[in-house]
């Protein structure tokens, strides 16, 4: 099973990640981050396939998937 992770620090939010994922399973958190954004985080991690679309939108390269 895929497994995403975030680094959730450098995440600014733009939710690029969200838009793309086709199973609508990230979200943005509720928390802030240091620099003041919510970062972005998996909603439920079972759904993920591993597609690594949601990675490949991210500009700054927050989202890593792990096997």
């Amino acid at each position: 099973m895929a497994r995403l992770v975030f680094q959730e620090e450098r995440c600014k939010g733009c939710e690029l990640c969200k838009d793309a994922c086709p199973k609508g399973i990230i979200v943005m958190a509720e928390r802030f981050n240091e620099k003041g954004y919510h970062p972005a985080v998996c909603s439920d991690a079972e759904k993920c396939v591993g597609c690594a679309i949601c990675a490949k939108a991210c500009p700054d390269i927050v989202i890593e998937i792990m096997e």
